[in-house]
This record gives C-alpha cells, structure tokens and sequence, in this order.
C-alpha cells in the first residue's frame, strides 16, 4: 500500500555496506522502520543519507506492506527546516538525548496525533530559542501525559513524591518515594509552558537531580526502558 504522511526520524542505522534503516514516527501510522537500500551511496536518487538526522521533520511518499518487516520510503522532503537544532552542539546533544527517549518510550503501530503535534511543536520551539538548560526536563515532563503515567498534582505541596503511584505524599510511602532537592526542582515544571523557561533559574545540581528523578520514573513506568547512551554527554555539556 502506498502512503503519504509526515513523519518524525527517531533513528538511522547503517545496515551492511551502503544501507540505512530509519526508524520514524509517522503522524498517520505510528512507529515505522524503513530499509534504504544503496543510500550510503547514492549521489543522485531522491533520497540522501543527510535526510534522516535525529528528529528531523519530514514528509514521506512510502510503501507500506504492514506484515511486520522494514518499509519502504519512495520519497522524503524536509517539511521544517531547522535553522540551529542540528548545528549548535549543545541543541544537537538535547535532540540525540530526546530521539533516544522518545524511541524507548513510543513503540505503538498507530496513529497519534496529538503526541505527533506535541513533538513537533516542542522541536520548533527549542530551533528558535535560546533559553534551552532546561528544555529536556520540561519535554519529558510533558511528555508522560501523551503516553499515560503523568504524575498527580493534586496533594504537590507535599515534600515526597511517590515514583512508583506517581503521586505527592505527606510522609514516605514504600521504596520509590523520594524527597529532597531533586523533588523541589521538578515541582518547578508542573503547569508551565516552554515559554516560561526563560524565568526557570536552576542550577547544575538541581538540573542534574531533577533529570535523574524524571529518568527514574520513566523506568519505572515504560516496559523495556533502556538508560539513553546520550546522558553522559548531555549531563558534560550542561556541567
């Protein structure tokens, strides 16, 4: 079946001497991976390697045969290009750290549009601003509503929070219920857009505690959650 749908690259791995396979989130389908034979080196056909860097938005004219094995994408053009997501190292190591996150955490075959939009949105915005420390924390955070485990807010004046019910506690219930600066500092992305980052002031500790925190509760939460190879960059740029 052939198919057209805009689509977000979550990985490119080359595969034997000259091949890729991408793996993307396609607004109209869900997770995809694709084969693209002979693109390492192909000079002159439609598709180019430089196409499927992490995160890159695209729009897809592909072949879908839906049994379970790699597609296959007849054409692919930029839908929005980025201008500093790919070029400034400190935009470019958040856009690995968050393509590696966003494939553990998304692994559905369907359709998500709302999510697509999300991610979408949340690039273009982290392309044209500069006040980014905090981005990935925020991104995450937002994150967990699209895929089901966001946390309770009702009872947040409460100094634990319970990362296995994902809830705010008066007093320590069980082992996952953390208090301290980590739980402070995330208290701070509750309700707040990505706007708002520029007035968000954290320090490298409580940057780091916060992260950790979050990263923990993704753990706990998404079934095959892979600790994202990423992190250590990450955290030696923002230190």
């Amino acid at each position: 079946m052939q198919v057209s749908t805009h689509a977000l690259v979550f990985s490119s791995v080359k595969y034997a001497e000259a091949d890729l396979i991408v793996t993307c989130f396609t607004e109209d389908f869900g997770l995809k991976s694709y084969l693209l034979r002979g693109i390492m080196k192909s000079k002159k056909g439609k598709l180019r390697a430089s196409l499927f860097q992490p995160l890159t938005q695209l729009h897809l004219e592909a072949v879908h045969k839906d049994k379970g094995t790699l597609e296959r994408i007849k054409e692919a053009k930029v839908t929005v290009p980025y201008k500093t997501l790919h070029t400034q190292v400190v935009k470019s190591s958040i856009v690995l750290f968050l393509a590696e996150m966003l494939k553990n955490s998304i692994q559905e075959e369907e359709a998500n549009p709302e999510l697509f939009s999300y991610i979408s949105t949340a690039l273009q915005w982290l392309d044209a601003h500069e006040h980014i420390a905090n981005f990935h924390i925020l991104f995450l955070l937002k994150l967990t509503a699209y895929l089901g485990f966001n946390p309770d807010t009702s009872e947040i004046e409460h100094a634990y929070f319970n990362l296995l019910e994902g809830n705010f506690e008066k007093e320590a219930q069980g082992d996952y219920s953390e208090t301290g600066e980590g739980v402070s500092t995330l208290k701070h992305f509750f309700g707040i857009n990505f706007d708002d980052l520029v007035g968000t002031k954290t320090t490298k500790k409580q940057r780091f505690e916060a992260l950790n925190l979050l990263l923990l509760y993704y753990q706990l939460h998404l079934q095959g959650y892979k600790k994202p190879k990423s992190l250590l960059v990450l955290n030696q740029l923002f230190n």
